[in-house]
């Protein structure tokens, strides 16, 4: 299978992501630029980490007008699987893929540390790895985490079983404690932790590498269904 990362002017976290991807999928991975207009060549696409645009207006603001951004969309109705990760989440939001927003965290200090998020679905591409309530160490970089949403959007993540990661210990202010979110088809994910910055004992923690093996699997079994 193939997969595309996503580079904006500002992204800072795309290498990492591929690194990681091929680090434990052995797939392949590769640097799309956001002027480019087409997705139709890959199976799974990642919004990485960093400052798109400098993170002008909002983080993920600018980004949102892309010309990538019609692809991604195109893509995420026709059910590839896509993941928004930390900027890559406020993408999401600003381009109405994902609800809610992301705000200045409560603190207005940046952090940058190892966090546990317990895992509260499996039913989506990018958990079936692990078991709901698994706790998993996986590092935050953020500045702007703040998961926000209204009553009504936080009672529908919850009933529909989309929140996908909470914090053990909510570093930022989040609703409900809420680190990562799934779209209504559950085939779009954001979430604010790094996992491809835990893919290798190096890195302290490989309790991210779950969530690309799951990508994975997902694409190979659903490729599988379609040739029968």
């Amino acid at each position: 299978m193939k997969w595309a990362v996503i580079v904006f002017p500002g992204s800072n976290c795309d290498e990492d992501a591929q690194q990681a991807i091929i680090r434990v999928t052995g797939d392949e991975a590769t640097l799309v630029w956001h002027q480019e207009t087409s997705l139709a060549d890959y199976d799974a696409i990642v919004l990485p980490g960093g400052f798109s645009y400098g993170d002008y207006l909002r983080s993920g603001a600018i980004a949102r007008f892309a010309p990538i951004m019609k692809a991604v969309r195109d893509k995420a109705v026709q059910g590839t699987p896509i993941i928004g990760i930390c900027n890559g989440f406020q993408v999401l939001t600003e381009a109405h893929l994902l609800p809610g927003a992301l705000l200045r965290n409560r603190d207005l200090h940046f952090h940058c540390k190892m966090v546990e998020l317990r895992v509260e679905t499996n039913r989506s591409p990018f958990t079936a790895a692990y078991q709901p309530g698994d706790i998993l160490r996986i590092p935050i970089a953020h500045g702007e985490g703040r998961y926000f949403a209204d009553s009504a959007i936080l009672h529908e993540l919850q009933e529909d079983h989309r929140v996908a990661f909470r914090y053990v210990d909510n570093p930022n202010g989040s609703s409900e404690s809420i680190a990562g979110i799934l779209s209504k088809e559950r085939n779009v994910l954001g979430l604010m932790p790094h996992p491809e910055r835990a893919v290798a004992d190096f890195m302290r923690s490989i309790d991210g590498a779950g969530v690309f093996r799951s990508i994975h699997q997902y694409v190979t079994e659903r490729e599988g269904a379609h040739a029968h």
